[in-house]
């Protein structure tokens, strides 16, 4: 990831379609004026890469951020998600349709299943994620997404999907952060051309006090923050960091100033779990 200079430079996807390396994650990013307030702020700061999603609940505010920024659309990447309530084939075009109408937006950049259908909740799961997929698949053909992906999948999750797809998965977003480096994920996207995205790549901050991390961040005259990061990038992950403040807004875009060590690469891969959220795609009830 050397030759990335900023948080507005992008990576090519499979379809030639191209995502800025960094993204500005809204999850529990507040409806309304705070939200508003971070979402300019980002958009000083460079970031032109938003994710939401249906579930948030923010959708209309990151809609009138975008309206009211002097950024022209083209230069914009905006990311929404179907929630789990809405998997099949005309629940998932209506979600859509609902995801657009509120974001204000003629096409939007990425649109993702939010999480799998799983064995444990739905005897036909395999079925369920192939229908949500071809309402997907019917939307980029018709030109009102870029691109399409999937949140949340493992291999498992994927295989049958792909094998049923006309289209295969461009994206799929994991929870990625030292103390959960999902490499068998990683490594089965990486084989098959699917750009990994970082969800909470802080840990939700439960990773900040980490001393091994405190301890290679001084080494390089980073934040952990900054760290953590950049290990993202350098594993070929989209790192989403969210946060309403405006120092760390700032702060968590400029990571382009310093590359990790293959030596301390593998010592944060090495970590013990940690600041992991405990949701595991297969055995989620909501």
């Amino acid at each position: 990831m050397a030759e990335l200079q900023s948080a507005k430079d992008r990576i090519e996807m499979r379809n030639g379609y191209s995502i800025p390396c960094v993204g500005f994650g809204t999850w529990k990013m507040p409806d309304g004026e705070t939200g508003l307030e971070a979402l300019h702020q980002a958009l000083a700061d460079g970031y032109r890469h938003i994710d939401t999603a249906a579930a948030y609940g923010n959708e209309e505010t990151v809609g009138k951020a975008l309206a009211t920024a002097d950024i022209p659309r083209e230069e914009l990447f905006v990311t929404t998600k179907v929630w789990n309530d809405s998997r099949g084939y005309d629940a998932t075009l209506k979600a859509f349709e609902e995801s657009r109408a509120k974001l204000h937006l003629d096409y939007l950049d990425l649109y993702l299943i939010h999480w799998p259908a799983a064995q444990g909740a739905d005897a036909d799961w395999q079925r369920t994620n192939q229908e949500t997929w071809r309402a997907l698949e019917s939307l980029y053909l018709d030109g009102k997404v870029r691109a399409i992906g999937v949140s949340n999948f493992k291999p498992h999750h994927l295989e049958p999907l792909m094998d049923a797809a006309e289209i295969l998965p461009m994206v799929n977003q994991i929870e990625l952060h030292p103390g959960c480096n999902q490499e068998v994920t990683r490594d089965f996207c990486n084989r098959h051309n699917i750009v990994v995205e970082a969800w909470s790549p802080l840990g939700s901050g439960r990773v900040l006090e980490n001393q091994l991390l405190i301890d290679i961040a001084a080494s390089y005259g980073c934040t952990v923050a900054q760290l953590c990061l950049r290990w993202c990038l350098q594993r070929r992950a989209i790192p989403l960091p969210k946060s309403t403040d405006a120092s760390r807004i700032s702060e968590n875009a400029r990571i382009f100033w310093f590359n990790l060590t293959d030596e301390d690469l593998q010592r944060i891969d090495e970590l013990d779990p940690l600041g992991q959220s405990g949701l595991d795609p297969d055995t989620i009830d909501f």
